[in-house]
């Protein structure tokens, strides 16, 4: 719901970015012993990948690289196999907005680079930005659905231009230009590459899918995916004898898979997720049902005859709304509110923002 008050304030989210952690970042091997490997250091892997969540974060909200943003969130994500992820979403100011097929083009690329342009951008979109390959060039790819069918949707279908979707993704320029290149043993053209900003992909050196979106709709699909949280499962364990009585209930466990880089993720107490800006949460309640608190020693009738307690945010900006000229002269809805009075929690009454 924090999130979702974001879209209601600001809009719709304009991009969608997906780091992925770079095993063979040069910070990680650095650092390894001689005999050591990655994986066994799940507490090395955490603290370069959170210094990498960092550092794409003050690009994004503070140089401002896409142009100036009103809001922002992301979170982490671990796979099973270790590698973890960072989703951002972002919602760009109204003078950055991406209105026209060239401010598309100008954050995101979806086709391979020419060699004599960048070389080294070109090894990197080869190395971390290639899907697959899927479909009839490797049938058992993770991708693939029961339907024999890529659920990303790869290989892409050509496009000159970039042009809206039927749905709430663009449709990426990617023109046929019959060059192929070798990867993991296959030949992949246009069709094959995962929309990319050039900039922070030679920047960060890892999977970095950047998608621009053209319509509100995704916004549901979105926050909901990025928000999911772990993987989960409910199982008992039993022996095989089968005279004996299973009692299910007491030997039912709920549980969630918890990779080592995830483990030390938590216990050097780096943040999960972020937002900004921060969201202010307003109480609800019907009338006469306000939710309040005391002390247990506390007398009951002190307690019921006490006006303050009766008083909360939502009483008193009705009681605003009533009495006081600003409040009146503003007209404002609830969630409106906090933008121009801020709630006291000692005398629990709205003041005006200086």
């Amino acid at each position: 719901m924090d999130v979702i008050a974001l879209v209601q304030r600001f809009g719709k989210p304009d991009m969608f970015i997906t780091m992925t952690y770079n095993p063979t970042w040069p910070e990680i091997k650095e650092h390894l012993w001689t005999t050591d490997e990655t994986q066994n250091r799940p507490d090395l892997i955490s603290r370069v990948f959170r210094a990498k969540v960092e550092e794409l974060k003050t690009d994004i909200s503070k140089r401002n690289i896409f142009g100036k943003i009103v809001a922002f969130m992301y979170t982490i994500e671990f796979q099973k196999r270790g590698l973890s992820h960072a989703h951002f979403l972002i919602i760009l100011d109204n003078e950055y907005k991406l209105l026209t097929s060239e401010a598309y083009d100008g954050i995101t690329s979806a086709e391979l680079p020419e060699t004599y342009l960048d070389k080294k951008l070109r090894s990197l979109v080869l190395k971390h930005i290639m899907h697959g390959p899927c479909g009839n060039l490797n049938p058992t790819n993770s991708c693939m659905k029961k339907n024999d069918l890529c659920k990303f949707n790869y290989p892409k279908s050509f496009a000159e231009q970039i042009t809206k979707g039927l749905d709430s993704y663009p449709i990426y320029k990617r023109r046929n230009t019959r060059e192929v290149v070798k990867v993991w043993e296959q030949y992949l053209d246009n069709s094959w590459v995962v929309p990319y900003n050039s900039f922070l992909l030679g920047k960060f050196n890892c999977h970095m899918n950047v998608k621009v979106f053209s319509d509100i709709k995704v916004v549901r699909y979105l926050y909901k995916y990025i928000c999911k949280g772990h993987d989960k499962i409910a199982f008992y364990i039993h022996d095989n004898d089968t005279n004996k009585e299973i009692d299910e209930i007491k030997e039912y466990q709920f549980t969630r898979w918890v990779s080592p880089p995830e483990a030390a993720w938590r216990l050097f107490g780096f943040s999960i997720s972020e937002m900004y800006p921060s969201i202010y949460h307003l109480q609800l309640h019907l009338r006469g049902q306000q939710f309040i608190s005391f002390k247990g020693n506390t007398d009951i009738n002190t307690i019921v005859n006490n006006p303050m307690i009766k008083k909360t945010m939502l009483t008193e900006f009705f009681q605003m709304n009533r009495s006081n000229k600003d409040a009146i002269k503003l007209n404002l809805l609830y969630k409106e509110f906090p933008k121009h009075f801020v709630w006291s929690t000692t005398d629990k009454t709205w003041t005006r923002r200086q």
